[in-house]
């Protein structure tokens, strides 16, 4: 056991979902592992649940366990090990007139207005296009963890919001949603180029992107960040070694 995993209490429970329909995978059934969200949950338990592959939705820390499917691998960028590419080096250079704005977590009417456009263009009818402002806030905050919204600024046009969680040891990409009709700065690149330039500026080693899934190309597209690690096996390997 790693010293991040004696912080896990030992009393911590956990539940499974009913298998349902793989918001990914149409064709196959998944199965949704919750932590007990009665515990109080914090920083240091959610980090360590981040290592063996949990993410946040809201309050809610939760990971795939399906028991006959594993295209789920949790993905992480060494952020030290990192090199952008040169596409990505473009676009970083394509957004070197943007400023980036940390925002406590939080509504905003300007941020919801955006979302709502980045959803209705990129995932609608994809069981996020919802017209709530309550369901916003809570799919983006928690009370418990050190959430950010950061801002991507071109004067004073909000063009993109990376929402971020910071742990003990990286930070994790929660969401990102920008201006649909500025599809040449590749604004989704440059919020993952951002993150893991804030991650060496706080040297935090890891910049968690949620879960890379070859067969999904809404996921899939996480392999462009080299080296990538994904947790197979109950081990961090680097991808392009497996």
């Amino acid at each position: 056991m790693t010293d991040r995993l004696k912080v896990i209490p030992l009393d911590l429970a956990f539940y499974a979902t009913p298998p349902h329909e793989c918001s990914y995978l149409p064709e196959r059934r998944a199965v949704t592992l919750f932590a007990d969200p009665k515990i109080t949950m914090t920083n240091g338990v959610y980090s360590a649940l981040a290592d063996v592959g949990f993410r946040r939705s809201g309050e809610y820390v939760y990971r795939p366990r399906c028991p006959h499917c594993d295209a789920c691998q949790p993905a992480r960028i060494p952020v030290e090990r990192f090199r952008p590419s040169r596409s990505q080096s473009r676009i970083a250079q394509r957004n070197a007139d943007l400023d980036f704005i940390l925002r406590a977590p939080g509504y905003v009417e300007e941020h919801y207005q955006l979302y709502r456009r980045y959803i209705r263009n990129r995932h609608a009818n994809g069981g996020m296009d919802v017209d709530s402002r309550e369901q916003y806030v809570a799919f983006l905050t928690s009370s418990w963890s050190e959430t950010s919204f950061v801002e991507f600024r071109h004067g004073p046009d909000l063009l993109g919001v990376a929402v971020i969680d910071r742990m003990e040891d990286g930070l994790s990409a929660v969401y990102t949603f920008f201006d649909p009709d500025q599809p040449k700065r590749g604004l989704g690149v440059q919020a993952v180029l951002w993150q893991v330039e804030e991650a060496r500026r706080l040297d935090l080693p890891y910049v968690y992107l949620g879960y890379y899934i070859a067969e999904s190309p809404k996921m899939a597209y996480k392999r462009a960040y080299r080296p990538l690690e994904v947790l197979s096996e109950g081990r961090w390997h680097d991808l392009d070694s497996l």
